[in-house]
């Protein structure tokens, strides 16, 4: 549940993972403590350039997807881009229709000072909120990029953000691409975990998005992406070698095939 979430804060490192289909859950949620179904498989799995582009409904197909792998860690659901950011009553509505149709539970929503009164409204209706703060991909095209924030006179209204949002009732808050030092004050000056992205060691827990790490998405390689393997290559690796014996007859092979007349059954001992 999210106060168990908000519980781990000062206690133990918050691990968290995207997933987007059941077996990737299933891996996920045998190691993590929160699974979350992220706006970021616009990119990873749609070939979408940013995440703007993203529906209700491929968030709701890719959650159930999700929610059929997860039997311990906690999934979370981005809402997508415009279907929040109107009015309290907008953001419930798709709200409840993200929980319901999936049953996930909790969602993400972007956003600081400017979206308090909705998490507010939501967490009021029984919607456990996380935040996200910092670097919004949903609003790229007015922050400029894909940049570093927070530097200079922007550390004060993020801090301010980060309280706006913890005072609002989200159970924990991600920081994105946030310098280590500002990530840092934010993380001892507010009561519910921050998931850090970009934003150094000192958040109370990390999220990455598992395509990255795994070296699956490498169309480009954020610095803060660590890879733990490279199964980009060797899936190419693999394939590249499957057309070759495809093509060189080789496969399959007689023990991927079945014969016109079963062999006879000796007889009974």
């Amino acid at each position: 549940m999210p106060n168990a979430i908000t519980a781990m804060k000062g206690q133990s490192p918050i691990v968290v993972l995207t997933a987007y289909t059941t077996p990737m859950a299933r891996i996920v949620d045998a190691h993590c403590d929160v699974t979350l179904v992220g706006d970021s498989l616009a990119m990873v799995i749609h070939g979408l350039p940013t995440t703007i582009g993203v529906t209700m409904e491929m968030m709701i197909l890719h959650g159930k997807a999700v929610m059929r792998g997860l039997e311990k860690s906690l999934p979370v659901i981005d809402m997508p881009f415009g279907s929040y950011e109107e009015s309290p009553a907008q953001a419930f509505r798709n709200a409840s229709r993200l929980m319901g149709e999936t049953g996930i539970p909790c969602v993400k929503i972007e956003g600081g000072q400017h979206m308090a009164e909705t998490i507010a409204f939501l967490v009021a209706r029984g919607v456990p909120v996380m935040a996200h703060i910092g670097l919004t991909p949903q609003s790229v095209n007015t922050l400029g990029g894909f940049r570093v924030v927070g530097r200079d006179a922007e550390g004060d209204k993020l801090m301010a953000d980060a309280k706006a949002v913890a005072d609002a009732g989200a159970f924990a808050v991600v920081l994105e691409k946030l310098p280590e030092g500002l990530a840092k004050r934010i993380t001892d000056s507010i009561s519910i975990p921050t998931i850090g992205i970009g934003a150094g060691i000192n958040c109370d827990g990390q999220v990455l998005v598992i395509d990255d790490m795994l070296g699956l998405f490498t169309d480009f390689h954020p610095k803060f992406v660590k890879r733990f393997a490279q199964l980009g290559d060797e899936a190419h690796a693999a394939v590249a070698a499957y057309a070759a014996e495809v093509r060189a007859r080789t496969f399959p092979a007689p023990e991927h095939s079945f014969p016109d007349v079963l062999p006879a059954k000796g007889p009974r001992a």
